[in-house]
Formats: structure tokens, sequence, C-alpha cells
């Protein structure tokens, strides 16, 4: 019996194909950058074409090296929006990502009609531009002969998994899991189940809606000659979700934080819904056999995405990992404080219309200090979160299991820990996303016995102790108060 596993990890700056052992080691990775395309100011956007491809190139690659493999999981960005048609499955418009802002006017029309009480009450989410129905109904207002042929049925729509599987199994399976779900402001996560009023109100035809399923369960096999060999696809969840599994945050007031183009913070709340009284998100964390378990979110939109941009437009260094040597060749910020809204803020503030802001700048101020600003940032932000997250749960976590991309970084984790007053652990399976897909992958195929098995295999690679005197984070954070609030 075959024992690997392998994830497919379709984020929104590259698609990556992971093979692992059941133990979490990587066996084989490949990696291809994904383009972004940005047509108009706030504008986000990305070929579905190259979604695929890449994502295809990625897995034919790995499975050319390690072809023991079990099953496939998936997880991906989630809410960028895709319509395709059935008969073809080709996509009648670019993918609208999850950063773009074109619809904050159809938004903020929805909040003044007073609906967004009714929307949060039943999906958990805030009316904002971020989430999938408005991105859906642009694209059927906007496109040549969309609603007509949604109205038809002859269009499907999907978030990138579901995009992913269609084209896997050769268009057999149009289905989505409920963490993806749960992100469209379609899905009524109390009832679970795609909501009526919530269709009426966005004006978006069912039929365009898949099936949705466990984040493990049966999702079809790979169709023949897709892949050198036939898989079966047996588990699936958004990115942020597949972390919070990837991270054994199975108890309740566990609390995963992910530092990817974004940061996303997700605590486990167990399995009542309740209501955020502090603008964070209420979400599907995961649902196994039936049973959901919650989570509490905050979502950041700019997190690693940042230092990216002093690479790229500011050409500070050439490679992002010189960030953490630049920030330490100085002693503090020198009062610059950098507040990365490039694409709007997030929780706990929701303005779709903030930009960035880096403020404190003096004759003396270096990219030094602009770059140290940069990366102290994901701690603010990350605490703006926190303090929401323990008014809205009651629970000051014990420790933050952190991942992505920027915990590579020493600064970042120290400064972390220290902003948060709270140990942080970085996981010796940094790549806690695409583990998490593929544990789900693992539960579906009898790989993994249990939850509490794939807990175990969870071990820790460093653990950051708080050490900042508590005048100093007071003082530090009052800054980035005063400059967030600018803008918020």
């Amino acid at each position: 019996m075959a024992h690997n596993l392998l994830a497919i990890d379709q984020g929104t700056t590259s698609s990556r194909a992971i093979v692992f052992s059941p133990a979490g080691d990587i066996l084989a990775l490949a990696q291809k950058e994904l383009t972004l395309h940005y047509p108009h100011k706030g504008w986000v956007e990305q070929n579905p074409d190259d979604i695929w491809s890449d994502t295809l190139w990625a897995c034919e690659d790995v499975l050319c090296r390690e072809g023991d493999i079990a099953a496939i999981g998936i997880t991906n960005q989630r809410e960028t929006t895709i319509l395709w048609e059935r008969s073809t499955g080709k996509a009648i418009y670019n993918a609208i990502v999850w950063q773009d802002r074109r619809t904050a006017q159809h938004c903020s029309a929805l909040k003044e009609a007073r609906h967004e009480q009714m929307i949060a009450a039943k999906t958990g989410l805030l009316l904002d531009p971020y989430f999938s129905a408005t991105k859906i109904a642009w694209i059927l207002d906007n496109v040549d002969g969309a609603r007509q042929k949604a109205e038809a049925g002859e269009l499907a729509f999907g978030t990138v998994d579901s995009f992913l599987l269609w084209h896997l199994t050769g268009g057999q399976v149009h289905a989505t899991d409920v963490t993806n779900a749960s992100r469209t402001l379609l899905y009524n996560i109390v009832s679970q189940d795609w909501d009526e009023d919530l269709l009426g109100l966005f004006k978006i035809p069912r039929s365009l809606l898949p099936e949705v399923k466990d984040n493990s369960a049966n999702y079809g096999q790979t169709k023949a000659g897709v892949l050198p060999v036939s898989l079966i696809i047996g588990g699936i969840a958004g990115d942020q979700q597949a972390a919070l599994i990837g991270q054994g945050c199975f108890e309740h007031g566990m609390v995963k934080s992910t530092y990817g183009t974004g940061c996303f913070a997700l605590m486990n709340v167990g399995s009542d819904f309740k209501q955020s009284e502090n603008r964070l998100l209420t979400t599907a964390g995961y649902r196994l056999d039936g049973k959901m378990t919650y989570a509490l979110e905050g979502s950041i939109f700019i997190a690693g995405a940042a230092v990216q941009w002093l690479r790229d437009n500011m050409n500070f260094f050439d490679d992002a990992k010189e960030s953490e040597a630049l920030a330490r060749s100085v002693d503090d910020h020198n009062g610059v404080y950098f507040v990365p809204a490039f694409t709007g803020l997030g929780a706990p503030y929701w303005n779709p219309e903030a930009r960035g802001l880096i403020m404190g700048l003096g004759r003396e101020s270096t990219k030094a200090h602009i770059t140290r600003a940069a990366l102290e940032a994901q701690a603010y932000q990350t605490k703006d979160l926190m303090a929401a997250m323990q008014a809205d749960s009651g629970v000051k976590p014990a420790v933050i299991r952190a991942d992505g991309g920027l915990v590579g970084n020493e600064f970042v984790c120290q400064f972390l820990a220290d902003m948060l007053d709270i140990p942080l652990e970085r996981p010796q399976i940094t790549e806690a996303t695409a583990w998490g897909a593929a544990c789900l992958a693992g539960l579906q195929v009898g790989v993994f016995s249990s939850l509490e098995d794939i807990s175990a295999r969870w071990k820790l690679d460093k653990r950051y102790e708080p050490s900042m005197d508590p005048q100093e984070r007071e003082t530090l954070y009052k800054g980035w108060s005063d400059a967030v609030n600018l803008i918020a």
C-alpha cells in the first residue's frame, strides 16, 4: 500500500506540489511563480490557464521523482473567483484575486442598505470586496452573455480548489469543501448550505455553485492521462484552515498564525457558532464526519507582500532573505512606522479604501529603518488581531504556532513574541499549509487514523520567549496605533 501523500498548494504568488512522507518529511517539491495582473488601480487578477498549467506541471514534476502516492490533498488561496464554461472548462474571465477591491462600492451600497447584520449572522463574515460573492456578481454583470449563460446552467463557479478539481477529474466533479464555501458570502455556516436569501441578495444563480463536502472526503479520482498515475483526491481545505490542521490546532483556544503574502490568525473555538463582536470573522475551521469546528479569524491582507514590495518596487535588496540583516543593521526603527495597507485594511478595521502609509521619516532615515518598520508591522498587525480575538473568546492563548515564509526570519519571530507577550512556536514542518492538505487526504485513505494521530506528528523547531520591557512594548504599540488610525 502506498503511504506518501501529494499536496497541491496553489497560492497567490505560486503554484506548488509537495510529496510528504507520513512523518511529514518533504520527499519532492516543485514550484512555479504565478504572475499577478493589475489592469486598473485596486484590481488584482490571475490567468486561470496559468493556474491550471503551472499546477499540472508541478504535479508531473514531483510524480516523476516520487510515484508512491496514496492520495492527493488540495489547498488554495481562498476567495479568488473563477467562472468557467461547463462544456469546455475554459474560464470566461481572469481569476479575480482575493486582494481585488473593484467591488468596494457594491459592498458599500449593501452596507448602506443595512444588509451586513443579516449576512454576518448567516456567514460569520463582513461585507467586503475580499469575499467571492461580489466578484461573481461583477463577472456576471460585466462579461458579455455571462448572466444569460449562468441562468441557463452553462457556467460553473469555483474558488481555485474547485477549478483545479474540475480539471483534475476531467470535468466529472464540481465540488468544494466547507472552508472554501464559507468564504464566499453565500454559504450559511450555521445551517451549512448555500443560502437562498444570500443568493437572491447578490443575484447569483444556484446552478453556478459546487457541491460542498467535508474537508476529508472522496473528491473523486484524477482522470486517466491527466497525471502520470491516476490518484484519489481525498482532502481539500482553504489555505488558512489547512494550516490550522497542519499545525495540529485541534483543541479549543489553540491559535495558528500564518505569514505568507498576507497574515491570517485562526483560533479554534469549537463546535458552537458565535458571531464576533470585535470585527473578526467567524469561519469554518474544518468539518469531519459531518461535525463542524468553527474558528475565529483575523485577516491581514499584506504581510510578506510588503517585503516583496521593498524588493521589487523599491529595489532595497535583491533577495527577501536580505531583509533581516538590513533590519538588524540599525538599533531601532528611529520613529518610522510602515502601515502596509496596499489593498486596504483587513481585520479589525475593514477599510477597503485605505492605502499604505510610511510615517516618521527624517533626514537620517534609511532603507534599513523602513525595512525594519515593514517587518515590525507584522507584529503590530497581529497584536491588533489578538486583542480582538481575546475579547471575543475570553481566552489568551498559551502559545502562538506560526508558519509561512516570514517565520524563517528570526527577527520577525522574536519581535512577534515580544509584542504579543506570548511565546511563539515554529514547527519543524514549516510547510504547514501543504502538510494540512496532505493530512486531510491521508485521513480519508487511512494513512492517518485520527486527528490525534496527526497531532502527534507535530514537532517543535524553535520557541521564542517574550523578553521586551512592558513599557517599551506599550510605547511601540501606541506609535503603531497612531499611524494606523490615520488611515483606518
